[in-house]
Order: structure tokens, then sequence, then C-alpha cells
């Protein structure tokens, strides 16, 4: 069987979903959570060979977490069951007022802070085409933040494109903090993804007003950095310039899980061989889907449905 041309490397979570105050008892469904986890399963609905790596207890949660991995066609062969008593990891989130989702990480002492360096380098060989990582599984543990640098030095040894997507949870861990893990892992991407208020996170000079902190990037060896601005769209810059594109316009219904489903679109047409036009265009394709729906992957189009969007408003398919 022909291994993953993609590889994520994180932590994947149960997710429990109010729909109003958990306090006031809110009915609650059970789900599966976590960036890298949405950005392989985004990825495999896109008909593409996809891994997710990483630790899960030897719990139901656990059990959820890879069951609905495989359902997705997700490869977690190189998933570790933690046999030393450490949960899965748990998030919860609860809809408040108006379109404000407050969300609540139980991921201390989890089985997926508990990933290492061992656990990662096998998964990584030369057929591997894109390693994606976030900057929030460094936040875990010091464990977890040296596997990732690990994975990302052992990508570089093999020519494996490397994604760093910066994701900053300012509930896991300071900015300071964020800063001397992820610039280790940023001097090593080829691809860097940042909203627009996190890319002094990935700056070795973080004062730079966002255009000065892009070209400082792309001198010091970045190939693409990605910035995302939420509704009003992304843009990518490369050595050939500034591609800029909108929103695509959709009902928002949940914007969870939005900027993975972009990098999942994004990360597709990479490995199609698309430009950087056609990439940012699937990319806000796919984000789209996401926000128009309810939960952090449930939305993430097939290939097939791509194209729906490009339909006149009010389409009735026969």
């Amino acid at each position: 069987m022909t291994g993953p041309e993609v590889v994520t490397v994180g932590e994947a979570m149960a997710a429990l979903r109010a729909t109003g105050p958990v306090r006031l008892g809110a009915p609650m469904q059970l789900s599966v959570a976590g960036a890298e986890a949405n950005v392989a399963i985004g990825l495999a609905r896109l008909g593409h060979r996809v891994g997710w790596v990483g630790r899960v207890g030897d719990d139901e949660f656990g059990a959820l977490v890879l069951r609905t991995l495989r359902a997705e066609q997700v490869d977690v062969s190189h998933a570790r069951l933690d046999t030393d008593g450490r949960p899965t990891g748990l998030m919860a989130r609860e809809d408040r007022i108006a379109d404000l989702v407050n969300v609540a990480y139980y991921r201390a002492g989890s089985a997926g802070s508990a990933l290492r360096v061992a656990d990662v380098l096998p998964a990584l060989d030369p057929g591997v085409r894109i390693l994606q990582l976030t900057g929030i599984t460094p936040a875990l543990s010091p464990g977890a933040a040296e596997a990732v640098h690990a994975a990302a030095l052992r990508a570089r040894e093999l020519g494996i494109t490397i994604c760093l997507d910066v994701n900053y949870r300012a509930r896991l861990w300071s900015p300071a903090e964020a800063r001397s893990a992820l610039l280790p892992v940023a001097r090593l991407a080829d691809v860097l993804v940042a909203s627009a208020d996190e890319l002094h996170l990935v700056c070795e000079d973080p004062s730079l007003p966002e255009q000065d902190g892009v070209a400082a990037l792309l001198a010091q060896g970045r190939r693409e950095v990605v910035i995302t601005r939420g509704g009003d769209g992304a843009s990518a810059t490369s050595a050939d310039g500034t591609v800029s594109t909108l929103a695509r316009k959709v009902p928002v219904v949940d914007v969870v899980g939005a900027g993975d489903a972009f990098v999942a679109g994004y990360l597709s047409g990479l490995l199609d061989g698309l430009d950087v036009e056609g990439r940012l265009h699937r990319a806000a394709t796919t984000g789209a889907f996401a926000v128009s729906t309810r939960g952090d992957w449930e939305g993430l189009p097939t290939r097939r449905d791509l194209a729906l969007l490009d339909q006149p408003a009010g389409t009735t398919l026969r």
C-alpha cells in the first residue's frame, strides 16, 4: 500500500459542543477536534493520502478519535495509544451571545502532551511530500515542542516541504513562550501560514510592520508566507510577488476550524501543482465550506463539492 503524501503531527481531542451556557446544562454533542486532525481530514476528503501522528489515551475518547480518522480515510498507523494512564485531551466549547464562542481546553497531562520524538520520526520517509505542523502542539509540553522541532529537522534532511501554521492559542501559552518555541521551527519552514496578528511570533524582529516582516521571512529562506485575514480573505507572498484573494461569500454558521480548512485547501492546491492564485482560490473555497456548516471539520468538501460555490445562488442540482 502506498504511504501518505502528507503527514500532520499534533493532538486530536474529544470535543464537547454546547449550544448554550454549560453552567445551565445546555445540550452537548460529542465529536473530535484538533487543528492537525482537521487538516488531515480536509486533505483526505480532497483525495490526498494523508497520515496523522499523535497520541491518544487508552480510553473511549481515544477510540473515538482513531475511529473517526480511520472513517475519514486518514492513516493512523503511526498514532500511539498511551498506556501510562494519560487521558485523551478534551475541548469544550459553548455558543454564547451572537456568534461569540467560548472554548475551554483540558489538555494538561493529556496523552497528546506526551508526544515524543520517537513517536514522530518513523512517520517521515522520502515518499512524504509535505509535513504539516502548527504552533499548537509545541504549547502542550517541552517534549511535544522537541518532537515538532525534530520532525521539522528530519523533514528538511529528506527534502520534504514543511508547512507551519502559527495558530496561536493564548489559553495555552504566552506570546513570549510561543516565540521561543516557534522561531526555531519557523526557520525550517518552506510555507508559513499566519494571521496578520500572529506574524510577529515568527519574525526575528517582532516590531516590523507586516510588509517588512513578510519580506524578512522570505529573505531568511521561507518560500511562501501566507497571511489569513478572516472575512477579508488572504494573501500569499513569494519571490514572485504577492497574490491576494477575497473570502467566498457564504452564510456564516461556525468559524471554528475555518483556518484549518484554509490550510487543507492550500496544501491540496500545492500537491496538485496549482499556481498561487489557484491555491488561494481552493483554500478560500474550503474555508467557506467550513464556516457555513457547524463543526470543526464535518462540513469540509470533497473534490466534487469544490465547484458547488460557483453555481448561481438558489441553484437546485437535480
